[in-house]
């Protein structure tokens, strides 16, 4: 896994970080202001939002510092105190407090502060997959402490990623298509998706993009025995036996696995979590029960974290917010009617 130091990355980034209390585990940047996406040009990317997420140990600490820093970054619940802020971000939506809109050297940026035990709760066991599918994809790191727990589960959320795509793809598939996938997963039942995304958002991410997602994925695939790697014709054959496919599923996040046997043991059974996924691995709808799984623990996060935006956001910054987020919406699917009118 391709860990860039902070020296390695722009000058942009380094004077960012600078305004922030320095108190940080784990930061990194992504999205469209960060890698291209298909489809957008050097000036449009240029323009887009910069979006950070900050891992800190202490949020109530951190918050402090960070309102007698950038005060106007926060809404009317500044008001509210760090400790109030801290409760906010810990105990609603995916344990996430973004401040959004903020001007920065040139730039606009919106920010995300969790603390490191949320942040490792969520790679291990995808509670949320909230910060965990933002991290499925390439991101620039920015900061990254020596915590050997941290590190092993940034690791552990990636061979997470491959396992529940493998349960999602045929026996043989494209490299593409597997990044498609992995890129998809948190995606899946996200709301946004139906009304404030645009419907291309999982290819234009991949696209222009399968470099990065190479350099993040290609020593988990490997090394990994349930798959037959062949990096020069960019191909992949893995195993779907129900032997196979009970491996794959026992190598599930926890959340996932509930959500899954939830979705398929019957009232007043309560099997063990073995015992299921056993019995969905040799269901010849197990990928789509996979899926409808992942879709429900993306669902629940992304309504809950959306609402707790409205407030850490403000309502003007929510409005201004969203309505670019459908302006974005429009013209891409105006884009693809102009294409598909010339061809």
């Amino acid at each position: 896994m391709s860990l860039p130091a902070l020296q390695n990355t722009g000058v942009i980034y380094r004077r960012i970080l600078s305004q922030f209390p320095q108190d940080i585990s784990l930061a990194f940047a992504y999205g469209s202001g960060v890698f291209k996406q298909h489809g957008a040009s050097q000036g449009q990317m240029e323009k887009n939002m910069l979006d950070f997420v900050f891992a800190v140990d202490d949020p109530v600490t951190w918050h402090t510092m960070n309102l007698l820093q950038n005060r106007r970054h926060y809404s009317i619940l500044k008001i509210l105190g760090p400790t109030k802020i801290s409760s906010i971000q810990n105990d609603y939506g995916a344990s996430v407090y973004y401040n959004t809109l903020v001007p920065i050297d040139g730039r606009i940026i919106k920010y995300g502060v969790i603390s490191t035990d949320s942040l490792i709760d969520d790679l291990m066991h995808w509670k949320t997959m909230y910060v965990a599918g933002r991290l499925h994809k390439p991101v620039k790191m920015l900061v990254q402490n020596e915590n050997g727990k941290l590190r092993a589960a940034l690791v552990s959320n990636l061979k997470s990623a491959v396992m529940a795509s493998f349960l999602m793809l045929p026996e043989s598939f494209t490299e593409e298509e597997l990044f498609l996938q992995i890129a998809g997963l948190s995606y899946a039942g996200d709301f946004r998706m139906k009304i404030g995304e645009d419907k291309s958002k999982v290819s234009n991410i991949v696209k222009d993009n399968i470099h990065h997602f190479r350099i993040l994925y290609s020593n988990i695939l490997r090394d990994c025995p349930q798959v037959v790697y062949k990096p020069p014709q960019g191909r992949l054959e893995v195993d779907k036996s129900p032997e196979g496919q009970f491996i794959q599923l026992m190598a599930l996040p926890r959340t996932l696995q509930q959500r899954i046997t939830k979705l398929v043991d019957l009232p007043g059974k309560n099997r063990d979590v073995e015992e299921i996924l056993l019995q969905v691995a040799q269901d010849p709808d197990c990928g789509a029960v996979v899926h409808q799984g992942i879709s429900s623990i993306v669902k629940s996060s992304s309504i809950t974290q959306s609402i707790k935006g409205i407030a850490t956001a403000g309502l003007r910054k929510t409005v201004s917010y969203s309505s670019k987020k459908l302006m974005k919406m429009w013209k891409s699917w105006r884009r693809k009617q102009s294409v598909s009118q010339i061809s």
